[in-house]
């Protein structure tokens, strides 16, 4: 049974009807102590370090390992592509007239941050063999779109927020007002920048398709779909069902478009784009499965922004509604279905996706 077989579908998850439900018909290979072993493919690359390993704990049962082939440097790759994608946003943004709404835009968009969907997009335009630069512009538009979702979401009327990537948060920088209009214009500038700027190379059907794309993750199909059933939802029992359409549509969807689009503008076919649509939705609901997480083992230092706010809020999460252990065993299950989709490429063009899915898994912010 393939996870997200049904999983757009708000009433059909069977997954999280029963999350012990397993992500195949075939029982999954465990370790001797029964914690699930989450990959066979035998690939080698360098861990991503966030703290002294001596203070950071794995978040799931059994960290997922990669050995053997050769030498992946993760680290290098994930810092040489975030530098990428930094100048072009810069390039992207002028500082220019009106200055004050720039500046907000600025403020946010180039506040830092992991880049994970941008990484994404272009790791997945170069795995069906495409060139990076013909995927940055549509990673660039695909920050933009985040960022535009982090200041709206931080606003008073959403989640009401003072902090974010440990700074304070737009409204609080520049006011309610600019705030609003500097998302509104990122969201704006997003899908102008795709069609302005995607080289003549790739041809205007796959750029027509990736505007489209975006576009349905970001509008009332989806990461508005999942605000909006969030904000109604606060204070008020929630299923696991109805939690996990909040979150595929609020987070894994654009997630799910950041690697779907890359593999567009690469030049995938529709065996190749379906495939990475699978594993980007496992690894979507998966960064928020880790979120959750998070939200209430780490500090607001640690996190870089309010720690225990959904808590706080009385929001359901995932280890509110399955526990902590059955949240971490959830995203375990995640990455290994995510995995078993990469099987289907070549394992070294498919490294860096593999080092992505562990990176989300594991992080500590």
């Amino acid at each position: 049974m393939a996870i997200f077989s049904t999983i757009p579908s708000y009433e059909n998850s069977l997954l999280l009807r029963n999350p012990n439900i397993g992500l195949n018909k075939s029982p999954r290979p465990r370790t001797s102590n029964g914690s699930l072993r989450l990959i066979s493919l035998k690939i080698r690359a360098t861990r991503t370090q966030v703290a002294d390993s001596s203070s950071v704990q794995p978040l799931l049962p059994k960290p997922f390992e990669i050995t053997q082939l050769p030498i992946f440097q993760f680290d290098e790759y994930l810092s040489m592509k975030a530098k990428k994608v930094e100048q072009a946003l810069n390039e992207a943004v002028p500082l220019q007239y009106p200055t004050k709404i720039h500046r907000a835009m600025r403020y946010s968009l180039l506040a830092g941050g992991k880049r994970v969907r941008p990484v994404l997009c272009l790791a997945s335009c170069e795995l069906v063999g495409g060139d990076q630069s013909l995927a940055i512009p549509t990673a660039c538009a695909v920050e933009m779109i985040h960022t535009m979702s982090l200041i709206h979401d931080d606003l008073p009327c959403m989640d009401n927020d003072d902090v974010r990537r440990g700074k304070p948060t737009n409204h609080k920088a520049f006011g309610e007002e600019t705030a609003i209009l500097a998302g509104d214009a990122l969201l704006s500038l997003a899908f102008e920048h795709i069609a302005a700027k995607t080289t003549k190379v790739v041809s205007p059907e796959r750029v027509v398709r990736a505007i489209a794309e975006l576009g349905s993750a970001v509008g009332s199909s989806g990461l508005v779909a999942g605000q909006i059933v969030d904000v109604l939802s606060e204070g008020k029992e929630v299923t696991l069902e109805e939690l996990e359409y909040i979150h595929v549509h609020k987070t894994a969807k654009l997630l799910e478009a950041s690697v779907v689009c890359g593999a567009i503008i690469g030049g995938g076919n529709e065996g190749e784009v379906e495939r990475m649509r699978k594993y980007a939705r496992c690894i979507g609901l998966l960064f928020q499965v880790v979120d959750d997480i998070l939200d209430v083992t780490k500090s607001s230092k640690e996190l870089g922004k309010t720690a225990g706010k959904d808590l706080a809020s009385d929001k359901a999460t995932y280890p509110k509604l399955m526990g902590i252990e059955g949240a971490k065993n959830f995203a375990a299950k995640l990455v290994a279905q995510a995995i078993e989709e990469l099987t289907h490429f070549d394992a070294a063009m498919a490294a860096p996706l593999y080092c992505l899915a562990n990176y989300i898994a594991n992080r500590q912010t």
